[in-house]
């Protein structure tokens, strides 16, 4: 976890939901040179002393900025999920559909997301972050894909559908908005889950269930998924990829629904926690 202020974050570890032990005085920061120096092994040892011997603090009222630092690059992966395909009228793809988002959308996962000027069609998806370990590039299989992965985390990947499909172009202008990625609140490393192809998704709007998922029903697996960009791309240590969203998007719903200055997204990923975005207008 990272907490603070904007800016200026501190690398922490959660050790339950009241406390974290400060690594700040360990490492700079959970940025690109952290994971590609296998940072998170390294830390488990001095972490587990520090919490043997009560060198531990409260989070208290501090602000949860998001678990990496503002990365090289943030992919996304669209249709994705065969329930989410069908809502919106679309074939399943036959490969990944890949975008990327801006990386200074990330925000922190209690921040507030800002709809952008000119926005008449802001929509939420909760999704499956995950976060990239070593430099990778044509990955031999799938398999090998497992060994490239620093962890998973719980990322919103909000979007504005009339800039994304009805502006023409990339869907990146729909997607790079200032505040468009909250993630957080942590980083859980692929030892924390015992499954990441079953793992529940959650995601309300004012109090009111929107998504409901799972991970099972993704087309391309989170393995899949970094094998396959591998083949096209260098992926850097800290690069976060976005997996796609389960059915339940104000776009799909009928008649559509679009998030309103005021509105509160809560959303959810078994074992990577929630968080809470309040939506406010634009600048």
């Amino acid at each position: 976890m990272r907490i603070g202020a904007p800016g200026a974050e501190k690398p922490v570890v959660r050790v339950d939901d009241e406390h974290y032990v400060d690594v700040s005085d360990l490492v700079h920061d959970f940025d690109e040179r952290f994971f590609g120096q296998g940072g998170t092994g390294r830390l488990a040892e001095p972490v587990a002393e520090r919490i043997a011997t009560g060198d531990v603090l409260p989070f208290g009222d501090q602000r949860i900025g998001a678990p990496i630092a503002r990365p090289h690059q943030l992919l996304c992966i669209g249709l994705n999920f065969s329930d989410h395909a069908a809502e919106t009228g679309a074939t399943p793809p036959t490969e990944p559909i890949l975008f990327t988002k801006s990386p200074n959308t990330l925000i922190g996962p209690f921040d507030d997301v800002r709809i952008p000027r000119g926005s008449t069609k802001t929509d939420w998806e909760v999704e499956l972050g995950i976060v990239i370990g070593r430099r990778t590039s044509y990955l031999d299989s799938v398999a090998d894909a497992r060994d490239a992965i620093a962890g998973f985390v719980l990322v919103n990947d909000v979007s504005e559908r009339e800039f994304q499909i009805e502006r023409g172009g990339q869907w990146s202008k729909g997607k790079s908005a200032e505040t468009f990625n909250p993630a957080g609140p942590w980083l859980a490393t692929p030892d924390e889950i015992p499954d990441v192809n079953d793992l529940d998704m959650w995601l309300d709007v004012n109090g009111q269930r929107r998504q409901t998922g799972n991970t099972k029903t993704m087309i391309f697996d989170p393995y899949f998924i970094v094998h396959y960009l591998s083949q096209f791309m260098v992926l850097e240590p800290g690069d976060l990829i976005d997996t796609g969203t389960p059915p339940g998007v104000g776009m799909g719903m009928k008649p559509q629904v679009w998030l309103q200055p005021g509105d509160v997204m809560e959303l959810g990923i078994t074992r990577l926690g929630t968080a809470r975005q309040r939506v406010v207008g634009p600048r």
